[in-house]
């Protein structure tokens, strides 16, 4: 019987720890969530945040780093400053994901419900899914095959800014089979190529260059 009770209460134990959603807070360093674990905010300002496989946080931030998603992990927000956002296979944010300075990366039937944005980067997707709409500024934009975006594209006119270098026409290439739903909109000179199997919306400020095949 000893046995028994000592036996559940080190599986609580162990239950507990894996669900637990406390905060994770660094200044230097990785902040991390194992695989299958459950946290609340975790936050680092100079270093990375990754979470791991299958683990379900709430926001996960940084300031100076990158900020990783493993496979079929859950956040609701995804932010950095100066890095880059990946999400893995099947991982999913509920809300925005969004970076200052850095790619943006989602791979195969990754899923974000609200908005991606950037300033400068590249962003990709990989047969991937955004509800929220796609902004940037100078990064160049890869919509896959088969990846879907609801809410449209705008690449917004850079400001005179001496932080930004404008001279570099941004490429934007729309993959086979891939769909963005609402309008693209260029507010600046852009080379945008559209597959001759995607499917997009209202196209203002640019003229799209059919191809066929993988890549133009």
């Amino acid at each position: 019987m000893r046995r028994t009770l000592i036996s559940l209460l080190i599986a609580l134990s162990v239950s507990g720890a894996a669900l637990a959603d406390d905060d994770i807070s660094k200044v230097n360093g990785t902040a991390q969530v194992e695989a299958g674990q459950h946290a609340g905010d975790v936050h680092t300002v100079n270093g990375s945040v990754r979470i791991g496989d299958n683990a379900v946080v709430q926001k996960a931030s940084t300031v100076n780093g990158a900020v990783e998603l493993g496979k079929g992990a859950t956040a609701t927000i995804v932010k950095s400053v100066n890095g880059g956002l990946t999400l893995h296979d099947n991982a999913r944010v509920s809300d925005e994901v969004e970076t200052v300075n850095g790619r943006v990366l989602l791979e195969r039937g990754a899923d974000v419900k609200g908005p991606l944005s950037n300033v400068n980067g590249e962003i990709s997707l990989q047969g991937a899914h955004v509800g929220g709409g796609i902004e940037t500024t100078n990064a160049d934009v890869t919509i896959g095959e088969g990846s879907k975006v609801e809410g449209g594209l705008l690449v917004k006119k850079p400001s005179m800014s001496f932080f930004s270098s404008n001279d570099r026409v941004p490429k934007i290439v729309i993959g086979p089979h891939a769909v963005v739903q609402g309008n693209l909109t260029f507010q600046r000179e852009v080379e945008l190529y559209v597959s001759d199997s995607a499917t997009v919306g209202k196209i203002e400020g640019a003229t799209a260059k059919k191809f066929s095949g993988s890549a133009p």
